[in-house]
């Protein structure tokens, strides 16, 4: 299990806050020690949570270009035909993954090929499972040329999460597996796969980046 480096700034500004959090409770709290127990164990435990929020598992990843792979750890919300219309204008299978705040939250690309397309659209912060969220809230969409066909996916803030970090840059070619980025704290990921995949995923299932197969070509 690695640790995100997305996470190193937020870990060491927090270590500091809390430590001159614990630093108020020893200096106003020394005659009640058990009080100063609990709080001192509590700032500790949700620093701790923050750590664990920016693990990642480190894998070699099963390249197969047969194979859509999922780009992020969660659970399947979506699965249903949509009109992508951004840079592409057409028919879509669309399958959503929403990510808790438990699970690790780097996203990785489900296709080997070139980038044709990134945008990121400033917006809304609905909780990452309703639908509209999709479209209205703060989203970044790339669009990866496999050769054979295009896939689009999303990355999609949520109520929680406030920042998406991308690494997708238009012209690169990327791998299948690889880091595409990061959402911080709770959102989900859209892929818009063609018509003519087949679907590996249900409804509800829990799926993992890099392993769980989205489709086969």
């Amino acid at each position: 299990m690695g640790l995100h480096r997305e996470g190193y700034k937020t870990i060491i500004i927090s270590f500091i806050l809390l430590g001159l959090l614990v630093f108020v409770f020893f200096m106003t709290l020394g005659n009640y020690p058990l009080i100063l127990w609990i709080l001192s164990t509590a700032a500790f435990l949700f620093w701790l949570a923050i750590i664990s929020f920016f693990r990642y598992p480190v894998f070699d990843v099963e390249k197969n270009d047969s194979q859509i792979i999922s780009p992020a750890d969660g659970k399947i919300v979506v699965i249903e035909k949509v009109r992508f219309d951004e840079f592409l204008d057409e028919e879509r299978i669309q399958v959503s993954i929403f990510m808790s705040p438990t699970d690790t939250h780097m996203n990785r690309y489900p296709v080997s090929g070139s980038i044709a397309y990134v945008k990121h659209h400033p917006g809304k912060h609905y909780v990452a499972w309703l639908p509209k969220s999709s479209t209205d809230n703060e989203h970044t969409t790339v669009v990866i040329d496999e050769g054979r066909f295009t896939l689009a996916l999303r990355q999609i803030a949520g109520a929680v999460a406030r920042r998406i970090v991308c690494y997708a840059r238009q012209g690169e070619k990327v791998e299948q597996g690889n880091q595409l980025g990061f959402i911080k704290f709770g959102s989900r990921v859209d892929i818009f796969l063609p018509l003519d995949v087949k679907i590996k995923v249900e409804l509800d299932q829990v799926v993992k980046a890099g392993k769980t197969v989205i489709g086969e070509v």
